[in-house]
């Protein structure tokens, strides 16, 4: 074999050889790692309080662009020993990358306590949804800890522009009743609140109508604005919390009682 073409054929063999250092474009979804993680973590928590009368949990969200403060949220928790779960309400990606989807898992995946993730707005651009279908689940999904039902909801109709249901009532009715037996009260978390930008706001009273008709309805997580701050929407009572982006180093920790329910803001 000459030796220019030993050289070509070398070349080559390394190059082959190397193909994970290929840098694919940023919205191909090619999923390295765990993917499902959602349903492997719901096993997990719906194991963990399974007979629990009271519930600790954490809800944070908007971690898109703010790694460091992530990982020192994950420090933070894991410095604790009484919390059951965490529901990351949405936005770990900025422009729906998929490598921003994988980042954000590896970092939480770190927590000591099992977590689910819900999307959000800026995970919906470009494949962001295909990537987090991949990694995380459905969109819309639910679980049970203790006697509680927690619904988890994808809210960002305006990423859709109206192209699917969203909300997605034939979902939430069908939550109202599905395992029925199991549970007597009911937390529902979203990204996007009702009358913020990206809800469809011509169904939000429908939507909150069927709120109300969940067993034991405690209260509504979201986030989205980067801001925490709580309101009586609808003005019934339940209570809409908004946990702040991780910029600001915050998060809720809410306690499930048998006669009612606590909430704490926590800064890291």
């Amino acid at each position: 074999m000459k030796l220019v073409h030993f050289m070509l054929f070398f070349t080559f063999y390394l190059f082959m050889g190397s193909c994970d250092l290929i840098d694919y474009h940023p919205y191909d979804v090619r999923i390295t790692g765990e993917t499902d993680v959602n349903t492997h973590n719901i096993t997990q928590i719906e194991e963990n309080c399974k007979g629990k009368t009271t519930l600790r949990f954490v809800t944070m969200g908007d971690s898109q662009r703010w790694y460091d403060e992530t990982v020192d949220f994950v420090n933070s928790l894991n410095a604790r020993d009484d919390i059951d779960f965490v529901i990351h309400s949405g936005d770990m990606s900025d422009f729906g990358l998929t490598d921003e989807f994988l980042w954000q898992r590896d970092i939480m995946n770190k927590l000591k306590v099992p977590y689910v993730t819900l999307i959000g707005n800026h995970d919906c651009l470009g494949t962001g949804e295909e990537a987090y279908r991949a990694i995380f689940g459905d969109p819309n999904f639910s679980f049970i800890a203790g006697r509680v039902k927690f619904v988890c909801l994808n809210t960002n109709a305006m990423e859709f522009d109206y192209s699917c249901p969203i909300p997605d009532f034939t979902f939430m009715e069908k939550e109202i009743t599905e395992r029925q037996s199991e549970f007597d009260k009911t937390v529902i978390s979203m990204h996007v609140r009702p009358y913020a930008d990206q809800f469809n706001n011509n169904v939000a009273r429908v939507f909150h109508r069927y709120i109300t008709e969940y067993p034991g309805i405690q209260f509504c997580t979201a986030a989205h604005e980067h801001r925490l701050f709580e309101e009586n929407l609808f003005g019934d009572g339940i209570i809409y919390y908004m946990s702040d982006c991780m910029k600001h180093r915050s998060y809720y920790i809410f306690t499930l009682k048998p006669d009612g329910y606590e909430r704490e803001v926590v800064y890291y």
